[in-house]
């Protein structure tokens, strides 16, 4: 009988069969190789806290003092915290039913012409005309005047008996209208006065965009016997796609926050026709409810962000699908 010794057990090595042996010799290495390992992964990181303190001290701290004020009744020397008051009374008021539909006119409006408008001048300006550098700086130059010198100067324009747009119409017998008295066509008027300043910049947005198409794909479109209507619509609509979103965004965000322009040219009037939440904030700055006010420009940030930022998500996801 053969009696076989049965062979020894291997005893664990390393660090799970001498566990605490390994713990004991090898932590410092680790705790050591770890803090290393943090101080990378955080290391880019601290190079945005410049500007993430500057972003906070003017943008983050103001806005938190502004919802806190909102829901008190305050002056320069105290304040007495009441809720939500100042919001109902602000959507009580008759003026902001009106000015919450003219704001959102106004933003479509603007940005729907500067849009079209923009992508237009763009398209002549980047082809072959003459010219063409003096015509971009035609185009741009109303972006560099005042908004308040706009304001003025096309208010006496469209003067109903002495402007110069009454005079030119009657020349050819048509009798002008009252563009700024008429509650019909006040909010109409402003608008376009504002697709005039503003379209130079989308202009610019969209030739920057076109000029950054690469020239293979016009090339294409001559081989295959396509036509300028072709190019326009294979080649140029498609690809200037992220100008056309920045467009759109700008012009948007700008409508709905304007009001430097309206109050120049009609003050809100005739009546509330050409009123914008903004100018009903304005007037209750006016009149010292700085609570009221203060929650109207609460309400006015809600409704740009509502607005804006499922729009912007929206424009990154096509711009990531395409």
């Amino acid at each position: 009988m053969v009696i076989r010794s049965r062979p020894e057990e291997a005893t664990p090595v390393g660090p799970r069969g001498n566990a605490g042996a390994g713990r004991s010799t090898r932590r410092p290495g680790r705790t050591r190789s770890d803090a290393q390992n943090l101080r990378a992964r955080t290391y880019s990181y601290w190079f945005y806290a410049p500007a993430g303190l500057v972003y906070g001290l003017i943008f983050v701290v103001p806005t938190v003092i502004a919802f806190y004020y909102s829901l008190t009744r305050w002056t320069l020397f105290d304040s007495q915290f009441i809720g939500l008051d100042n919001f109902r009374q602000f959507f009580s008021e008759q003026s902001l039913v009106s000015g919450l539909k003219n704001t959102l006119i106004y933003a479509v409006v603007t940005s729907g012409l500067k849009v079209v408008l923009g992508m237009v001048f763009a398209v002549l300006l980047t082809g072959p005309i003459r010219s063409r550098g003096f015509l971009r700086s035609v185009v741009f130059f109303p972006v560099l005047v005042s908004t308040v010198a706009v304001g003025i100067t096309f208010s006496m324009l469209l003067q109903p008996d002495t402007g110069l747009v009454a005079v030119v119409l009657s020349k050819v017998g048509i009798t002008s209208p009252d563009w700024l008295g008429n509650p019909s066509t006040a909010l109409l008027s402003v608008a376009l006065v504002d697709v005039w300043k503003g379209v130079g910049l989308a202009t610019l947005i969209y030739i920057a965009g076109i000029l950054a198409i690469p020239k293979d794909y016009y090339e294409a479109v001559d081989v295959d016997g396509g036509g300028a209507w072709t190019k326009f619509r294979n080649v140029t609509l498609p690809l200037a796609r992220p100008a056309t979103f920045t467009v759109i965004l700008l012009s948007l965000i700008g409508g709905l926050r304007s009001f430097d322009l309206i109050w120049t040219m009609t003050g809100g009037g005739p009546g509330f026709s050409s009123d914008v939440i903004a100018s009903v904030i304005y007037k209750q700055y006016q009149a010292g409810f700085f609570g009221l006010a203060t929650a109207g420009n609460v309400v006015l940030f809600v409704l740009v962000s509502l607005i804006v930022f499922p729009l912007f998500r929206y424009f990154n996801s096509r711009e990531v699908e395409s």
